[in-house]
């Protein structure tokens, strides 16, 4: 997944990323899914604070419990 900031008054879609990085990195690095947020969350040293995305976006790609009977 990644997450995009778009700059204020950019017009930015999942397809024209996903074209962009298109032969630019490994097909195994694309990502499977595009998330656009408004701001992310930043640490008193500056750093995107990862455990706070991975709580906001625990369920994206949990899928329901299925039956194996």
């Amino acid at each position: 997944m990644l997450v995009v900031v778009p700059l204020a008054g950019a017009t930015v879609t999942a397809q024209s990323i996903a074209a962009y990085l298109d032969g630019k990195i490994a097909k195994w690095w694309m990502p499977d899914d595009v998330v656009f947020v408004n701001a992310l969350s930043y640490g008193a040293t500056g750093k995107i604070q990862k455990m706070d995305l991975r709580r906001r976006f625990a369920g994206h790609y949990s899928s329901p419990v299925r039956s194996t009977e």
